[in-house]
């Protein structure tokens, strides 16, 4: 039975039975698994404060033949989301959520992607440094559709402010998103294109989308 170690980015988790958690993380080296967290949702729990989503972490487990779910052994911390500086932290853990929840969508079972991990470990340095969530938002969908080929070649039917904001997103890190020059009309404008490009690809719509929509509705 072997036991691996590896960094990881937490995406979800479910409850399982009255105390245990399962658990789905995205390794940096084999992709993302699913675990079993036992005892996780004890008050006591080793697991504690450690499998918030995209809450970056170092994990230990175990797998056994024919079995689908692993053993989680331990998951230490290494960053969390929670308690972020310099940001309005309701609206940042929303968004945290729609990055860990996109992830999961994207990434696949036990296929290594080591792009698709630093760009999830890049979105807590960003919010970590202040960078605004809207802009590193539609940052964040450029660069997954990107990554999935299925970004189209030329944005020539986007404003010339849309435009230049996915240009400056080809050549800034994430933590520079909040220098990029953009208004609030291109970014909307970028996320109608973003939503109906996800939408079409997954058929149907994200939780935390609708959560984000919601909050934006009643703020």
């Amino acid at each position: 039975m072997p036991l691996y170690t590896a960094d990881a980015l937490i995406l979800r988790t479910y409850k399982l039975g009255e105390a245990d958690r399962i658990v789905v993380f995205l390794t940096r080296d084999r992709g993302k698994r699913r675990g079993v967290a036992k005892g996780a949702r004890r008050q006591r729990s080793p697991f504690a404060g450690a499998l918030e989503p995209l809450t970056e972490v170092r994990v230990a487990y175990f797998e056994k033949e024919q079995r689908e779910l692993v053993g989680l052994n331990y998951a230490e911390t290494v960053r969390s989301p929670l308690g972020l500086a310099g940001v309005d932290a309701s609206d940042a853990l929303t968004y945290v959520e729609y990055f860990a929840e996109l992830l999961d969508e994207w990434s696949q079972e036990s296929d290594a992607d080591e792009r698709m991990y630093r760009l999830g470990a890049s979105m807590l340095d960003a919010l970590s440094s202040g960078a605004p969530a809207e802009p590193l938002a539609r940052y964040f969908e450029y660069w997954l559709l990107r990554l999935q080929g299925l970004y189209p070649e030329a944005d020539s039917g986007l404003s010339p402010g849309a435009s230049a904001f996915l240009t400056a997103s080809r050549h800034t890190t994430p933590s520079r998103v909040g220098d990029v020059v953009v208004d609030l009309r291109a970014l909307r404008e970028l996320e109608g294109v973003h939503r109906a490009l996800i939408g079409a690809h997954l058929e149907k719509t994200l939780k935390s989308d609708r959560v984000i929509r919601d909050m934006r509705r009643h703020g």
